[in-house]
């Protein structure tokens, strides 16, 4: 496995270096950063301007001498003294890459990880689903999404998703029609979802019927919308039924060990929430940092004390069920701190354009809010298209895998349905998935120019375009670095996923 890893890292470092110089070479004939002063009416005023961005830039300098130049400044990248020179207003490169890179991250990072729990668990249920009324639905929006202009989807997003809302969360009551229309929906989804004989599919549909609309009326009744919390109660209620669906999952419920496990992890950390309320009111990353580490230290204490035989197993679900009620907790604390939130911000809560909101001041919550806010409509816009991607693989690739032998044997041996999708036929579904998320994690940085153009983003996409426009090359180079960089080290880590989701993979 180390000699692969270094093998690979130094057969990516070669292919970086050239991909560097072919595009840098592209850049420097793209076009002249002297053009646009052209345009100055004052001759000596001009000079002056082309003569401090001449030299700015090294441009009497030969093409090979300035990438060398340049390549000496990104090689400092990797050892802390990263110098990518300035760009034509003398603003340091390396600075702006950084600030950039953070915003674009914190974009692509929330859009692709939605995108993979989603698209993934759709794409598993329309294969267990084949052919059925949920598969055809399924694969038709995936379709959809997957054809939608990105920009047309940004303009619709601005009017409905967050024009609307605002206006909407004003009086937060949910139409008649409204209610019908998403309790029919519901219906049909979980009936289709969960399938079975006639009798037990209008039950189903039934059940949600009732659940969804008795849930959808108690909500507008109490304009839930403008002042919503989970509660104590309905914390603690979400928090066990994660610890039960994970035991379900992983175990079945029949093992007492890992279901015991996984109750203990989570009440620890509904007791650990208690105890520190007092800090949670307004804490820091690094409170909830430390916060995460105990829960995980918590869920591994309580699966090898209680795990019993299962241990490894038990561990596994309660750190997930604890971290998972740690979720629902920080969950219920945002929710809280909307209606102060929307009073200083005048009610103007989704916005349509900027990271969030300038200069802005609150708590840890209600910046968590500004910032968390300011990503769901790009964010959304980015999923809709790699959401139908992730659907359209993980459901072939379900398919394939539950088609072959040792499926077959496994169901034949008299394993549940259950055990056979879980632990034998999703393991192996996930290879060609993980290829793409692979990919797609470097594919959306340097794709997410239009989406962060439409919505104010500044990121790698406005560094990239204002660059090129000019052309200013430094800028353009800073962006290919680290989105060549970040492909590079993320298909690196899908070589080594490969060989731990199937263990008959050697990397050597």
């Amino acid at each position: 496995m180390g000699v692969f890893i270094v093998r690979r890292i130094i057969i990516s470092f070669f292919t970086l270096l050239a991909a560097t110089f072919v595009v840098y070479v592209l850049l420097a004939n793209a076009g002249s950063p002297l053009e646009e002063l052209q345009g100055i009416q004052e001759q000596s005023a001009k000079d002056a301007a082309i003569a401090v961005r001449t030299e700015l830039l090294n441009l009497d300098d030969p093409l090979i001498t300035r990438y060398l130049g340049w390549l000496s400044g990104a090689a400092g990248c990797f050892i802390g003294s990263c110098d990518l020179g300035q760009n034509v207003l003398q603003q340091d490169v390396a600075s702006l890459t950084l600030t950039a890179m953070g915003s674009t991250l914190r974009l692509v990072a929330v859009s692709t990880v939605v995108a993979i729990l989603f698209g993934v668990t759709i794409g598993i249920v329309s294969a267990l689903r084949q052919y059925t009324g949920f598969d055809y639905v399924v694969t038709f929006f995936a379709f959809l999404f997957f054809s939608l202009p990105i920009f047309w989807v940004a303009v619709l997003l601005k009017e409905f998703g967050a024009i609307r809302v605002n206006g909407w969360l004003r009086e937060p009551t949910i139409p008649t029609t409204v209610i019908v229309a998403l309790t029919l929906l519901a219906a049909l989804a979980w009936q289709a979802i969960l399938g079975g004989s006639r009798r037990r599919r209008a039950l189903t549909a039934l059940v949600a019927a009732v659940a969804t609309a008795s849930v959808l009326v108690g909500l507008s009744t109490s304009q839930w919308f403008a002042r919503p919390a989970l509660g104590p109660v309905l914390v603690v209620l979400i928090s066990l039924a994660w610890a039960v669906g994970v035991t379900f999952l992983l175990a079945g419920l029949r093992n007492r060990g890992v279901l015991l496990s996984a109750v203990a992890a989570t009440a620890v950390t509904l007791v650990g929430s208690i105890l520190l309320a007092g800090v949670l009111r307004d804490p820091s990353w690094t409170v909830i940092g430390l916060c995460v580490l105990g829960i995980v230290v918590a869920g591994v204490l309580s699966g090898y004390l209680l795990g019993g035989l299962d241990r490894p197993l038990a561990v596994r679900a309660a750190v997930v069920s604890g971290l998972l009620a740690g979720t629902t907790i920080f969950t219920d604390y945002v929710l809280v701190a909307f209606a102060g939130y929307s009073r200083r911000v005048s009610g103007v809560v989704v916005k349509t354009i900027g990271s969030g909101t300038p200069n802005f001041q609150g708590t840890f919550w209600e910046v968590f809010l500004d910032r968390g806010l300011s990503l769901v409509l790009p964010t959304t816009a980015l999923i809709l298209i790699s959401f139908a991607t992730y659907v359209r693989y993980t459901r072939a690739s379900m398919l394939e895998v539950l088609n072959m032998d040792y499926v077959r044997t496994a169901r034949a041996k008299g394993l549940t349905e259950r055990t056979v999708t879980v632990r034998h036929a999703f393991r192996n579904a996930l290879i060609p998935v993980t290829t793409l998320a692979a990919f797609d994690f470097g594919a959306v940085i340097g794709g997410a120019v239009i989406t962060e153009t439409v919505f104010g983003w500044s990121g790698m996409g406005a560094l990239f375009r204002n660059g090129l426009l000019i052309p200013d090359p430094n800028p353009v180079m800073g962006f290919f670095l680290v989105t060549g960089a970040l492909v590079v080290v993320f298909n690196l880590v899908a070589d080594v996923a490969y060989a731990y989701l199937d263990p008959r993979i050697r990397l050597s």
